[in-house]
């Protein structure tokens, strides 16, 4: 892998955004095509919305007229990506998490807002990259080994707490 541009943007206001969060979900992006082989460069799109957001956003495009934690819009298929012009990176997608579903959850699960935002942008990476859960089975279980493995590595595993202390 060359490189990753990672556009992040806060479209929300209900929950403050710790401090290293966005180095974190860099770094989250980064993992993910190092463990998957990615080559070449690569582009994706991080927003923080509300849960109303979110809400609207999944009725719009999956027909479930409720909150979620976080949603993928993948921009390839079959590992095939549309590339900027200008930069020569692949476009794989967009992430948009709730901000506020994701405290509820570090809370109901007993970590850190941290540990949950690597999560779901883990997670949600996977889904840019064409991997699905939705069916269950065998490609649910590989789809969260790869999550776990990739957490271990950036060292916020299942049940760990992730706070870094500069900004980027």
């Amino acid at each position: 892998m060359d490189k990753i541009k990672v556009l992040i943007s806060n479209k929300q206001s209900q929950v403050k955004i710790p401090t290293g969060i966005r180095l974190l979900i860099r770094r989250c992006c980064h993992a993910v095509l190092v463990h998957e082989n990615f080559s070449g460069s690569a582009e994706v799109s991080v927003s923080f919305v509300s849960n109303e957001e979110i809400k609207k956003l999944n009725a719009q495009y999956r027909n479930k007229d409720i909150e979620t934690d976080v949603l993928s819009f993948p921009l390839g298929e079959n590992g095939v990506y549309d590339k900027n012009e200008e930069t020569g990176a692949y476009m794989l997608g967009d992430i948009v998490i709730s901000m506020e579903k994701a405290m509820e959850q570090a809370g109901v699960y007993g970590h850190s807002l941290q540990r949950e935002v690597a999560f779901l942008t883990v997670h949600s990476m996977f889904h840019l990259l064409g991997y699905d859960h939705e069916a269950g089975g065998l490609e649910a279980v590989q789809m969260r080994e790869k999550e776990e493995i990739v957490l271990t590595k950036l060292g916020v595993p299942r049940g760990a707490s992730y706070v870094m202390s500069d900004e980027n």
